[in-house]
């Protein structure tokens, strides 16, 4: 007869193999958030299933990072703290939302369009939106409004990023731009500009004026939201 500790490690791997299985069987679509995060994690304990522990990491989602957005603010500590999920592991799945957000970036490449404010929020809204830090992106643009090059300006709090005309011409007139798009992410999820933001937004269109290279907008990412200060008529050209 069996012991009552082998016939639990027979059923561990078995309750193991069957997110496995079923994507075998039926497709990856047949599977559970959970289930999925199984299949990377894989291995469980003698008290968790791997389907248990992806219960529990989801679980931990917290504001706007609910369900598998857990995996883009969760730290690697955090993740760790989790009985069955080293570093290894940890290490793994923090990998998955960042390809996460790559992928979502690339796809939307294609079809990224400068000149409609829309557009340029959907392609940088899953990139910035999970940012627990404001972060200040420039779009220098060509007189087609043809992307020329990207730059991260500044990496600043969770409540605030510097960002001033210095900056913002040094890397325009190195890369040649007649336009620029600016972007920064707040993480309150609540894209209304503040007072500051609009003062910056003045003093570089400004000075942009004189140089003979125009803001066509300042866009501020929320959560699954934005603020176009031209679409808002608080941008002056």
């Amino acid at each position: 007869m069996k012991s009552f500790n082998k016939l639990l490690a027979e059923n561990t791997v078995y309750q193991e193999s069957l997110p496995y299985e079923r994507f075998l069987n039926f497709g990856p679509e047949s599977l559970t958030d959970a289930e999925l995060l199984a299949i990377i994690i894989r291995t469980g304990t003698n008290v968790s299933s791997p389907v248990d522990i992806a219960n529990q990491i989801i679980s931990m989602g917290r504001g706007k990072e609910r369900g598998l957005n857990a995996l883009f603010s969760l730290s690697l500590d955090e993740l760790m703290s989790i009985h069955g999920v080293g570093q290894i592991k940890a290490v793994k799945l923090k990998c998955i939302a960042e390809l996460a957000k790559r992928m979502s970036y690339h796809k939307n490449l294609e079809e990224l369009d400068c000149s409609n404010s829309q557009n340029v929020a959907d392609y940088y809204m899953e990139r910035m939106r999970h940012e627990e830090q404001e972060k200040v992106i420039l779009l220098c643009l060509n007189t087609k409004m043809g992307l020329i090059e990207e730059c991260l300006l500044s990496i600043g709090t969770v409540n605030s990023a510097s960002l001033s005309p210095r900056d913002v011409f040094m890397h325009s007139l190195k890369c040649g731009a007649s336009n620029l798009i600016l972007l920064h992410n707040h993480p309150t999820g609540d894209p209304t500009p503040s007072k500051a933001d609009v003062g910056v937004t003045k003093r570089i269109i400004e000075s942009g004026n004189m140089l003979d290279i125009h803001l066509r907008d300042h866009i501020i990412i929320g959560n699954k939201s934005y603020c176009s200060l031209l679409e808002k008529g608080l941008l002056w050209l």
